[in-house]
Formats: C-alpha cells, sequence, structure tokens
C-alpha cells in the first residue's frame, strides 16, 4: 500500500524568491529518479515561468488565489494527485496567498489520509522588508500579509540579503522573531541559496485522531485559531496583476529603465520578450530594482507577455505608460 504523499508549501510575498527555491527542489528530486508533482498558482490568466517544469507533472491554478478565490480548484486539483500519485507535492502559492488557507484543505478528512504536510517554507525578500512594514511606505494588507506568511512557517528563510547592509540585516531578523515560535529556524542567504536539506527537512508532525502533540495542526502561527479556520479570506483584495501581451521587440537598457520607472504601487514584473536583435525568446524577472534575463530554448513555445502586480494599481495608467515607452 503507497504511503502519504509528503507535500511542501512554498510562500513568501511578491519577488521574494520562491520560484529559485522551487527550481532547487524540482532538481534535486528529479536527479533521485523520484516523481515530482508540482501546483503552481498565479493571480493573473497566464503563467510565464511555467517553461521551467514542463517536464514535470504541473497543474497550473491561475485568475484567483487558492488560499481563497479559487480554493476549490485546490481540492479538485489535489484529487487529480490521489488519483496519478507522486513522490513529493511542491504547492508555491500567489504572492499574496495565506499558507494557513492552504493547510486547512490539506488536513480536511478528504485529504489526510492521501497526503502529509512536511514544511511551510516562506520567504522573505529582506531588500524590501522593512518598507514594508512601515506604515508610511505600505498598506494595512501588505502588513497582514507578510504576518501571515511568516508566523504560519515552519521555516523562514531571509533572502536578498547581498542588497542590505549587515545593520539592516539585524533589523529585518529582529522584527522576523518577533512574529515566529521560538522553536522556527530562520535562514540568511542570497539567492535561495539555502541546503537541501534544510529545504527538505520535515518541520510539521500532523496528528491523527488519538494522538496529542502541541504542533497537531502544526501551523507555527502565535495567532493560529483552534481548529485550523482562519478568517482572511479578502485581505489581499488590493493585489492586482495587469497583463500585457503582443510585445515587440525590445531593448534590454530600454526595458530596464522602463521599469525601473514604474509607479511605486508596482511590486513585481516577470515576462517573456523578445530582444532587439537577439534570435528566440527570453524571460525577465523585475524585483527590489534588480532586472535579471534567462534565454529561452529556441523550440519554445511561449508566447511575448508581461505581467505587472502591486497594489492599488490603476491598469490604465500602466497601459498608457506602456504605449508611451514602447509604442
Amino acid at each position: 500500500m503507497r504511503g502519504k504523499t509528503p507535500v511542501y508549501i512554498i510562500s513568501g510575498f511578491l519577488g521574494s524568491g520562491k520560484t529559485t527555491v522551487l527550481k532547487k527542489l524540482v532538481e534535486y528530486t528529479r536527479q533521485q529518479n523520484k516523481k515530482v508533482g508540482l501546483i503552481l498558482n498565479e493571480l493573473g490568466d497566464v503563467n510565464v515561468e511555467n517553461y521551467m517544469f514542463e517536464q514535470e507533472q504541473m497543474v497550473e491554478l491561475l485568475n484567483g488565489c487558492i488560499c481563497c478565490s479559487i480554493q476549490d480548484d485546490l481540492k479538485e486539483t489535489l484529487q487529480q494527485f490521489i488519483d496519478n500519485p507522486v513522490d513529493i507535492l511542491l504547492i508555491e502559492g500567489t504572492g499574496v496567498a495565506n499558507p494557513n488557507e492552504i493547510v486547512d484543505t490539506l488536513v480536511s478528512t478528504t485529504y489526510l489520509e492521501n497526503f502529509e504536510l512536511k514544511s511551510i517554507i516562506s520567504l522573505v525578500d529582506a531588500s524590501n522588508f522593512l518598507d514594508y512594514q512601515s506604515i508610511f511606505s505600505s498598506s494595512k494588507e501588505i502588513r497582514q500579509l507578510l504576518k501571515e506568511q511568516i508566523t504560519s512557517a515552519s521555516l523562514v528563510i531571509v533572502n536578498k540579503t547581498d542588497l542590505i547592509s549587515t545593520k539592516q540585516l539585524q533589523k529585518v531578523e529582529a522584527s522576523i522573531y518577533k512574529n515566529i515560535a521560538n522553536d522556527t529556524p530562520m535562514i540568511a542567504t542570497s539567492y535561495g541559496e539555502v541546503s537541501i536539506e534544510e529545504l527538505l527537512k520535515p518541520r510539521i508532525r500532523m496528528i491523527t485522531s488519538g494522538e496529542s502533540d502541541q504542533k497537531s495542526c502544526s501551523c507555527s502561527s502565535n495567532d493560529h485559531k483552534e481548529g485550523c479556520e482562519h478568517q482572511n479570506h479578502s485581505n489581499h483584495a488590493s493585489i492586482k496583476a495587469v497583463k500585457l501581451d503582443n510585445l515587440p521587440s525590445l531593448d534590454r537598457k530600454q526595458l530596464q529603465k522602463w521599469l525601473k520607472g514604474l509607479p511605486g504601487e508596482i511590486i513585481r514584473g516577470k515576462g517573456i520578450v523578445q530582444v532587439s536583435g537577439e534570435t528566440g525568446l527570453t524571460s525577465f524577472q523585475y524585483a527590489a530594482g534588480r532586472l535579471s534575463f534567462e534565454k529561452l530554448a529556441e523550440a519554445s513555445m511561449q508566447e511575448t507577455v508581461m505581467i505587472l502586480i502591486g497594489n492599488n494599481i490603476k491598469k490604465d495608467e500602466i497601459i498608457k505608460y506602456y504605449e508611451k515607452g514602447f509604442l
């Protein structure tokens, strides 16, 4: 009889580096000749990063957040992995997902017999964390989201530490320590460089009936409610995604200048573009003022598209800014 499928949830705010860690886990699992299943969630109607995982058993949940608005889609997807089991299941929520809501589904009677949650890995963008915590440069919704993602974690990865000073890192860590349980480890790093042993270490014990343990559902949240019932389904309604498609060829320097000139409400940008003077397509990632490119395989069937995610962004203004910059 097949045992329960181990599950790892990858959480973290926009631009914190979730996909980098996810790639690391997928590559290791593949090296071990194990079958990995992926559930990838995006706010918009397209996932520009799915090309990274085309060889895996992957399900994309689009146009909403699996922690609330499309939770029924998550349940249907979990049923797919019951019918077609994998050796390990990795769930990456949107940058505005509350992991506790995903846990609620996993620990329900329907799925508890088939899945075993091993860890909730939450990433923090150290370079922007203090600004996100400030009442002067952030919103109540963002501050609440960050708190939920941190308090629910069984492992906190403080990423992008290369972009800040030692003194700033100390402030970031001090703020995080106030919101996590004493036994929740925190690792400071850059580029998501965390050992596989740390990432895959079982940190949550799921308790079945007849057993007792302080971490019975083990969301290690300080304010975790009895029965794992959470009421914050709509606290990220102000975070929205804008899609720009049918893009013309773009110059790298021009794109970088354009992205850095976006309104401050834009937190994250990513997409697939045709770079002027180059053959094939190129993906880009933009967060914390940092832009990176990755050349796609010549045979890629992707189309040019750009996704911009932010707080209280106005689609019409973004489109006008785009037309002014590139058309």
